[in-house]
């Protein structure tokens, strides 16, 4: 294994390079191997890796969409809550001064 010292920048780059690491970990301990092992001891061709390459994609669709409509929920609950804050306020509730 090789060990870097790497001074970061970015908090956000580390952050990502970080998550790189966790998952190359989780990948070596639920398969034990890495992709350099798949590739240079043949386990793995390029239609191997452009399938695995599909389907990551396809999930990430079905992960944006859900997303997407956990985004939707959440602003149709806000707007919900605010038309109770409306009902139990009698105003919009937005402060007016008074005239005089």
């Amino acid at each position: 294994m090789t060990k870097k010292e790497i001074e970061f920048r970015d908090p956000v780059v580390e952050r990502v390079v970080n998550k790189f690491i966790d998952r190359s970990n989780e990948g070596f301990t639920k398969y034990g191997r890495t992709l350099h092992d798949e590739r240079s001891e043949g386990l793995k061709d390029l239609a191997g890796y452009l399938n695995d390459v599909q389907e990551e994609l396809m999930d990430a669709v079905l992960y944006i969409q859900s997303a997407r409509e956990d985004v939707r929920d959440w602003l149709e609950q806000i707007e919900l809550n605010r038309i109770d804050l409306i009902a139990q306020n009698g105003n919009d509730g937005k402060h007016y001064e008074e005239e005089e």
